[in-house]
């Protein structure tokens, strides 16, 4: 698992069982609909597709949508899935089809976590961004109700202007809520998602500080989604404290290369070495279609007629992601390019290229500096 070749087997994948979802999100990137696609992969196709996605040496999978909870069929794959040996988690919308008989039978079938998403640190913050009145208070009705069946909570969080300022009280909500994994996505504008509601460069920094922060306190893990720089802060923030420095001396990490390759980095979440789109990632739509990510909308092909494992492993699309010497600007020079690697799809949705640097990211690359040094002295 830990030892696992990116280029021929990804570390996560991601079904999305249908985009049928009764919410409204302003972010969402499905731009989710409230009636089924009639072309969604069926049950069969499901167990062919599950089939294919467990002989890539067992990733984890997460069925998402829309809200799965959509598809009357959802606990049928799910079962045989985690009859396979599949480890498998759910992000359902929080909605009257999340009721507490519904999480009994996710546990009872052996569902590994179930995840919820906040977005706000009360309902007024949260329910304007999920589109849908109520919003906030059925989430937390649903987490107490699955903290009564004893099952891990993970709780999914989306970072925009509208919660930056209350990122403490963010914080504060969901240790109190008792998950054991907080997941923070950082907006990429595609779909509903618009590049005026992100946070700047400047705040993605600052974010990334405060959650190194608050990981060392808190007993839940934080992992990011989109926000591949995290790993890059925790690295230098790391290294500053193992050598006494301040915030503002600057850390070339020479080693940040080589323990890239071989994943000896630690204290970075749950995956042992950078996940990016189409490289350790992949995600599958409700229709079949095989994406880099389901933020990064170019098709590499169909697992109607493609198994995943070929598409994953031989399309140009995902080759490219996997080699960050490819990439462009700052990004194919940066010394954390291969713990790192920016967020393919920021780069795709903001410039038009995904090969090209993260646009949100506000380091500067230790080549970039000497160049300009060498320049000044001249």
């Amino acid at each position: 698992m830990f030892n696992r070749d990116y280029n021929e087997n990804p570390f996560i994948v991601i079904w999305e069982l249908t985009r049928a979802c009764q919410l409204h999100c302003l972010h969402c990137r499905a731009e989710a609909q409230y009636h089924r696609h009639p072309l969604e992969l069926n049950f069969e196709e499901g167990k062919k597709l599950i089939d294919n996605i467990y002989e890539m040496d067992n990733p984890m999978l997460v069925f998402t949508g829309g809200d799965p909870l959509e598809r009357l069929d959802v606990f049928d794959i799910a079962e045989y899935a985690i009859k396979k040996g599949v480890r498998l988690s759910m992000t359902p919308s929080a909605t009257p089809n999340v009721t507490k008989e519904a999480m009994k039978k996710a546990k009872d079938i052996g569902l590994a976590r179930w995840a919820f998403s906040i977005d706000g640190h009360c309902k007024e913050v949260h329910d304007h961004f999920r589109g849908t009145e109520g919003s906030f208070d059925l989430t937390i009705n649903a987490i107490n109700d699955l903290h009564e069946l004893d099952m891990p909570l993970q709780i999914n969080t989306v970072i925009s202007k509208y919660n930056y300022e209350h990122l403490d009280e963010m914080a504060e909500l969901v240790e109190n809520l008792n998950c054991v994994m907080w997941s923070v996505f950082f907006l990429v504008p595609t779909g509903r998602g618009k590049e005026s509601d992100m946070i700047s460069p400047a705040e993605h920094e600052k974010v990334f500080r405060w959650l190194y922060k608050l990981s060392k306190r808190v007993p839940f893990d934080i992992k990011t989604t989109a926000g591949q720089h995290y790993r890059r802060v925790v690295i230098q923030q790391k290294m500053r404290e193992q050598r006494g420095m301040s915030d503002k001396e600057h850390i070339f990490y020479e080693d940040a290369i080589i323990a890239g390759k071989t994943g000896q980095i630690d204290g970075l979440g749950r995956a042992p070495k950078g996940v990016n789109d189409g490289n350790g990632f992949v995600f599958i739509s409700h229709t079949g279609d095989v994406y880099p990510s389901g933020l990064l909308p170019i098709r590499a092909g169909n697992v109607r007629h493609t198994p995943i494992s070929e598409i994953y492993r031989e399309s140009e699309v995902f080759k490219n992601l996997r080699n960050p010497d490819k990439y462009k600007g700052k990004c194919g020079i940066c010394e954390f390019r291969h713990v790192c690697g920016g967020s393919r799809s920021r780069a795709y949705n903001v410039t038009g290229d995904y090969m090209e640097s993260e646009p949100y990211c506000v380091y500067i690359p230790r080549a970039m500096r000497k160049k300009g040094k060498n320049i000044i002295e001249k």
